[in-house]
């Protein structure tokens, strides 16, 4: 398992220009977990805890009013929309499914079922997603657009030095990356 320093996580941030409020306290952080069906990875939940990144398309898991819930619930259902508009146009259809069937609202049906059975995924920024499963430290962040998903850090900390240009994506060691169900076997191998 991957262990993240926090404090230095937040030292590198500053260090980046990344705006950083206040940590959500426990209350705002249960909040945001009830009001989006989510659990925040403990490596994640302890970062918001100490320091809530803002702007920049960072999610703004303070604010509740309905216009940021429904920005965070568009950006909860991304993978999920992406991945129906690549089963819609016929090209996305994995073995493990079994048979595609052939009516387009039934296939699309299937598909959102076993999307229910997949690692969720909570926007770190934009389309940087981190999976919320397994629970705990560690877990890689993913670019997602559509079916198009690759790692883009092998944790939340090489997220942020790929992200800000301070490591080159090419030098992310894809050998220690945690293998996870699902999104880890979409759209890349360890070839860059």
């Amino acid at each position: 398992m991957n262990v993240l320093n926090i404090s230095s996580l937040i030292e590198r941030l500053r260090s980046f220009d990344i705006r950083l409020e206040r940590g959500l306290t426990t209350e705002e952080l249960l909040r945001a977990e009830q009001t989006y069906e989510i659990r925040f990875p403990p490596d994640l939940r302890e970062l918001l805890q100490q320091a809530l990144p803002y702007g920049e398309s960072f999610p703004d898991w303070r604010n509740f009013s309905a216009r940021n819930v429904k920005s965070i619930r568009e950006s909860l259902n991304w993978p999920l929309d992406g991945l129906l508009f690549d089963v819609e146009n016929n090209r996305f259809w994995p073995e493990r499914w079994g048979p595609r069937p052939q009516q387009l609202e039934q296939a699309k049906s299937a598909a959102k079922k076993h999307f229910e059975h997949v690692p969720k995924l909570i926007p770190v920024r934009g389309h940087r997603y981190l999976p919320a499963t397994p629970y705990e430290a560690g877990n890689p962040v993913f670019s997602v657009h559509q079916t198009d998903v690759i790692p883009y850090g092998e944790n939340l900390a090489d997220y942020f030095e790929i992200e800000y240009r301070h490591k080159l994506y090419e030098e992310m060691n894809f050998e220690r990356i945690k293998p996870i169900d699902f999104w880890g076997e979409l759209g890349w191998s360890d070839e860059v």
